[in-house]
């Protein structure tokens, strides 16, 4: 709210309208404020999440499970797919339906490694780390580029790299699976190299990313942005991340998930009680 002479329930108003699903035109209207107003307003909401974020980086984790999965949209003018800024990449906790982070642009390693830096900052806070994607290599692959260590093992020759201890990556195959020739694809694969002494204790039945893809679901009811029944797609790269960040900060410490009845933070653990939409507005930015 710095700089801001606007009333604080007013921008919060905007916020609430916005996390429900109409754009910024409808918006205004309906506040009888500039579409420009609202988009500042929200980016400097959207400011808030590596503040928030803070919260879970510092908190120890016994175990936990993240899925990984992309959205795509139209951003501008419609492209190819592969040439599209519109793949979101989304990584969630399935348990408490926490987002862990989403960022948008091309479906290339630099998407994938900008999400995963965030997964490898919970690496070292847990013994007990799983991930988990329906079908995405390159979650795993930019894990164990970011991540990995070296295996002493005592023995001649240079030491192989696994993936840190506690740490295990499974993708499903979504491919056919009953090949008339050749070997059949497993159920599974494992990306890379894993450590020895990783507890390999996890049911098939448990590799996907079901969680995340209703939530996925959801998020296009709630993001204007992600819709395809409609033309209000984004017109930038950076206002789809501005709704994103808005989106991300308002699902996990403001709005209870209906699956669980709580805030998705309460429910990790990271936070003993729900905020506001005022609250997080009067909060100190990070510097």
């Amino acid at each position: 709210m710095e700089n801001l002479k606007t009333p604080i329930s007013k921008v919060a108003s905007a916020l609430r309208i916005r996390s429900e699903g109409p754009g910024l035109r409808a918006t205004g209207r309906i506040l009888g404020s500039n579409k420009a107003t609202i988009a500042r307003w929200e980016q400097l909401f959207g400011d808030q999440k590596a503040t928030l974020m803070f919260y879970s980086f510092c908190h120890e984790f016994v175990s936990l499970t993240f899925e990984g999965d992309e959205i795509y949209t139209v951003v501008g003018k419609r492209t190819d797919p592969s040439d599209s800024k519109g793949w979101t990449a989304v990584i969630m906790e399935p348990a408490s339906r926490f987002i862990v982070d989403q960022r948008c642009g091309k479906k290339n390693a630099a998407l994938f490694k900008s999400v995963m830096k965030t997964v490898c900052k919970y690496v070292h806070h847990t013994k007990d780390l799983t991930f988990l994607s329906d079908g995405e290599r390159r979650y795993g692959n930019m894990l164990f580029d970011l991540c990995s260590e070296v295996l002493k093992t005592e023995r001649a020759g240079r030491p192989p790299k696994t993936l840190p201890k506690g740490v295990k990556v499974r993708v499903k195959n979504k491919g056919d699976q009953k090949r008339k020739k050749g070997r059949k694809r497993p159920k599974y694969q494992v990306t890379q190299r894993e450590h020895p002494d990783t507890d390999q204790s996890l049911a098939i039945t448990e590799i996907h990313a079901n969680h995340l893809e209703a939530q996925s679901a959801a998020t296009r009811r709630r993001n204007s942005t992600l819709r395809r029944k409609t033309n209000t797609y984004a017109k930038t790269e950076h206002g789809l991340q501005r709704t994103l960040n808005v989106h991300q900060i308002i699902h996990n410490y403001v709005r209870p998930h209906w699956t669980t009845g709580k805030v998705p933070a309460v429910a990790l653990g990271i936070m003993s009680e729900a905020l506001s939409l005022e609250s997080i507005l009067t909060m100190q930015r990070a510097a």
